[in-house]
C-alpha cells in the first residue's frame, strides 16, 4: 500500500519494526482528527486543536500535521536513540505533536547537543526530552542559550551546576526565568531577610522553587513554621539546608511530622534547624518505624528521641542503633505498616 493512515499499526511499526523495510518517500500521514483519534483515542482531536492554536500563535512551528511517514520513522527512532523511553514516546507526542515535524538534523541533534553541552550525561538527555518537550519549539540562539547565560550572569548559577539544575528542573530551560526569578528573590529578601547567595542556594538544590506560587506555595509553608514557633533567622536555615519543604503538602506531611515530633518523639521545634532533614523523611516508611522499634527493643534513650537516628540507611541504623539484624526490623516495619493500614480502613468503614 503506498498511502499509510497515521494508525495504531502504522505508529507500532514506526516504533519497534526498525528492521523491517521503511516506507517509500512518497508515502505520506496526513495526521487528521480521525487518525489521530485511532492512536490515541478521543486525545487526538485535542492534538489537532492545540496544533492549530500553536501554529496560528507565535509562528514558531512548521504547517502542522502533513508529514512523510519515513520521516516520522526516522524522528522516532532518534528520539529512542538519545534515550527516550518507548513508553514515553506517546505523551511526548500528545503534549508535543509538533515534534514529529522537527528536521534531526537542523532541529533535534542541536537542541540534543545544546543540553550536553550544559553537563548533561547522554543517559539523562532522553529524561529530560521527555519531561519538557516543548525544549525543541525554542529557537537555541533566541530563547535557550539567553536563558542559560541569565541563569549564570544574573541569578549566580556556576556553569559546573547547570547540567544538575537542568536535570532537577528541565522546566526551567523554557520558562521565563527572568521575571520567575526577580519575584521570588524579592520575596524571600523581603520576607526572611535572605541574602543572595541563600536563594541561589536553594534554586540550585530545587530550581522547582522558582516554579512554585508565591501566595499559594511559598508563604504558607513559611506562615506554616512561624507557627510552630521558629524564627525568620531558623526558617532560612531549614529552607536554605533543605528548600525542597516548600514542595510537600502541608495538611499530608509537614503537619503529622510536626506534632509526631513534638508529642511521640518528644522533642523541641528548635531540633529541626539541626536536622531539617526530618521534614523530608516519610513518616509511614521512615520515622515511626525506627521510632517504634526501638521502643520495642527498650533501646529508646529517655527524654527527646535522637533525631540522627532517623539519619542513617536501614543497615547503618540496624548496625549502630538496634543493634539487630536487618530482616528483624524489615519484618517489624512489614507488620506495622499492615497494622496501621488495617486500623486507617477501619476508621473510613
Amino acid at each position: 500500500m503506498a498511502v499509510f493512515c497515521f494508525s495504531f499499526y502504522t505508529f507500532n511499526t514506526l516504533l519497534h519494526s526498525h528492521s523491517h523495510s521503511p516506507p517509500t518517500s512518497s508515502s505520506t500521514s496526513h495526521l487528521t482528527e480521525q487518525s489521530l483519534s485511532s492512536l490515541f483515542g478521543g486525545e487526538g482531536e485535542g492534538i489537532v486543536k492545540r496544533s492549530k492554536r500553536r501554529r496560528s500563535g507565535a509562528c514558531r512551528h512548521m504547517p502542522s500535521l502533513q508529514i512523510n511517514v519515513c520521516s516520522a520513522q526516522e524522528r522516532l527512532e532518534y528520539l529512542l536513540s538519545v534515550g527516550v523511553k518507548h513508553r514515553d514516546v506517546k505523551r511526548i507526542i500528545l503534549r508535543q505533536p509538533q515534534i514529529l515535524e522537527y528536521t534531526v538534523e537542523n532541529n533535534l541533534k542541536s537542541h540534543v547537543a545544546f543540553l550536553m553541552g550544559l553537563g548533561i550525561p547522554s543517559s539523562r538527555v532522553g529524561q529530560i526530552i521527555a519531561a519538557a518537550p516543548s525544549l525543541f519549539s525554542y529557537s537555541l540562539e533566541n530563547s535557550l542559550r539567553p536563558t542559560v547565560r541569565y541563569l549564570v550572569e544574573e541569578v549566580g548559577i556556576n556553569e559546573k551546576d547547570l547540567g544538575k539544575v537542568v536535570q532537577l528542573s528541565p522546566q526551567i530551560l523554557v520558562q521565563r526565568i527572568d521575571i520567575s526569578w526577580n519575584t521570588r528573590y524579592i520575596f524571600l529578601s523581603k520576607e526572611l531577610g535572605a541574602p543572595r547567595d541563600s536563594v541561589v542556594k536553594m534554586v540550585k538544590k530545587h530550581p522547582q522553587l522558582l516554579h512554585y506560587s508565591i501566595d499559594d506555595g511559598l508563604l504558607p509553608r513559611i506562615n506554616f513554621l512561624r507557627s510552630i514557633g521558629m524564627q525568620d533567622s531558623d526558617i532560612l536555615k531549614v529552607l536554605t539546608s533543605l528548600t525542597q519543604v516548600l514542595s510537600l503538602s502541608l495538611e499530608e506531611n509537614l503537619k503529622p511530622k510536626y506534632k509526631y515530633l513534638i508529642n511521640e518523639l518528644h522533642n523541641e521545634v528548635h531540633s529541626l534547624t539541626k536536622y531539617p532533614m526530618y521534614l523530608s523523611l516519610s513518616l509511614d516508611q521512615r520515622i515511626r518505624p525506627r521510632h517504634r522499634f526501638l521502643v520495642y527493643l527498650k533501646k529508646a534513650p529517655k527524654g527527646p528521641f535522637p533525631l540522627s537516628s532517623l539519619v542513617p540507611t536501614d543497615e547503618s541504623f540496624c548496625q549502630q542503633w538496634a543493634g539487630t539484624s536487618l530482616d528483624k526490623y524489615l519484618a517489624f516495619r512489614q507488620r506495622l505498616l499492615l497494622k496501621e493500614f488495617a486500623q486507617k480502613y477501619e476508621k473510613k468503614g
